[in-house]
């Protein structure tokens, strides 16, 4: 069956309108961003069936980047073409894109204050609370099997006791899950809700596919039209300001992390501190932790993590430029390489997977990656904790081990007060992720009004 021709499933107009209103509700990660477009398109709108989602879904876990975005590309073109795929990818981005820059910009003026001090010691110790709830819904959802479980341990030994890159990680992941279709194939069965409600039928059904075909041809207008959008801006910055600006330092960088940054914001921001603030030093330990909490303010992908760490970067060294211009020439570079690969990876890939529906070697390779991602995850939960809680952390080499051990004296008092009062409102009391930055950020205001 396919979804007819080129026209609109839905008129275009009427989906710019609701890709915006999702665009708006986006906080709370790739957990929350993808149960919004859940709500809205799948139960509320009925323009999707839900095995197609989950199908998108399926293959834009699998791809480097932000899932959640990618997903919302994914359906857009579904549902209007190669334009509906650009206008839900660029609203998905463009209001969190904003915000964080509008707080970029308050951080470097204001960072050195008593009160946003006081806000920041706050609000990271919350962050410490979404990420260990992070870890715990990615577990549920893909440790379905006990080698599955091994697997997250392995990948969190790799990354927390030997240093192993974590791109190596995700790669061993990938194939580890196709071995495990092979030797232990019961592994990979198990339910994927794909019940259905008893709705109106959606508009696209779940045994639907997108009339657009694969072809070479087609493929290769796609790449050539992507890369050149993707590398120009790189290019450009590198003839104007030199081949080792912070510039081009930024783009070459940021496009690399872009094609291995599976499993979203969490899962890679270790990779991406180690870089920036060890081998760049574009910003310190826990300015990396408010990035992250400045993210997790706004709406969008927390991969928009990147902005921040690219405008503390240009803004302390601009080159020839005013720092604030090119504090916004680093965000804005690093944005654009971070998610134009994106869109490229789906209008390149989905006409071939809406053929590919029921590939295992493909939801094999899935589940591994996405077994090690919670390994991942935990291990950043563990950099956090060690930047937040201590006010300085040293690395122990012994023999292959290579361990961030933190310095137990410097402890901050306030810090696991406030971390262990995000923890209750978290599992505890179940509260929204905004009222818990909320309430943190005002405890650590608290704490220094109250001297």
């Amino acid at each position: 069956m396919s979804t007819g021709t080129g026209r609109d499933v839905i008129p275009f107009r009427q989906a710019v309108r609701a890709w915006f209103g999702i665009s708006l509700q986006t906080f709370g990660g790739p957990a929350g961003q993808i149960a919004v477009m859940q709500r809205t398109l799948v139960e509320e709108k009925r323009w999707i069936g839900q095995q197609r989602f989950n199908h998108a879904l399926n293959y834009c876990m699998l791809l480097p980047g932000p899932e959640a975005q990618q997903l919302a590309v994914y359906v857009g073109w579904l549902l209007n073409g190669t334009r509906g795929g650009l206008v839900a990818g660029t609203l998905f981005v463009l209001p969190g894109m904003l915000a964080l820059l509008v707080l970029s910009v308050i951080y470097v003026l204001w960072q050195d204050t008593t009160v946003v001090t006081a806000l920041f010691a706050g609000i990271a110790p919350a962050v410490l609370a979404i990420v260990a709830q992070a870890v715990i819904r990615v577990a549920r959802r893909s440790l379905t099997h006990p080698v599955f479980a091994a697997l997250a341990v392995v990948a969190f030994a790799a990354l927390a006791l030997f240093g192993v890159p974590f791109p190596i990680v995700i790669a061993v992941a990938a194939v580890a899950g196709w071995a495990v279709s092979k030797l232990v194939p019961h592994a990979l069965k198990g339910g994927n809700g794909h019940g259905t409600d008893g709705g109106p039928a959606p508009l696209i059904p779940d045994d639907a596919l997108h009339h657009a075909r694969p072809s070479r041809r087609s493929a290769g207008k796609i790449l050539a039209v992507g890369l050149v959008a993707w590398w120009l801006p790189v290019g450009v910055v590198a003839l104007l300001f030199g081949p080792g600006s912070v510039f081009t330092a930024q783009g070459l960088f940021f496009s690399g992390t872009a094609l291995v940054t599976f499993g979203g914001a969490y899962a890679v921001l270790a990779f991406v501190a180690q870089r920036a603030v060890e081998t760049y030093a574009w910003l310190t330990p826990g300015e990396m932790v408010r990035g992250l909490a400045l993210a997790e303010t706004t709406p969008g992908p927390l991969i928009m993590v990147v902005q921040f760490v690219a405008f503390l970067g240009a803004f302390r060294d601009p080159g020839g430029l005013n720092p604030w211009a090119g504090a916004v020439l680093g965000a804005l570079l690093t944005t654009w390489v971070t998610f134009v690969p994106c869109f490229l990876f789906i209008f390149l890939g989905a006409p071939y997977v809406e053929r590919l529906r029921h590939n295992t070697a493909i939801s094999a390779a899935l589940t591994g990656i996405t077994a090690a991602v919670v390994g991942v995850i935990a291990n950043l939960a563990l950099y956090f904790a060690e930047h937040t809680l201590f006010a300085r952390t040293f690395t122990w080499y012994g023999g292959p081990l290579r361990i961030q051990v933190p310095d137990l004296a410097t402890l901050s008092p306030v810090a696991s007060a406030i971390t262990a009062a995000a923890l209750v409102m978290t599992f505890a009391l179940k509260w929204p992720m905004l009222r818990i930055l909320g309430i943190c950020a005002l405890l650590g205001l608290g704490t220094v009004l109250l001297g």
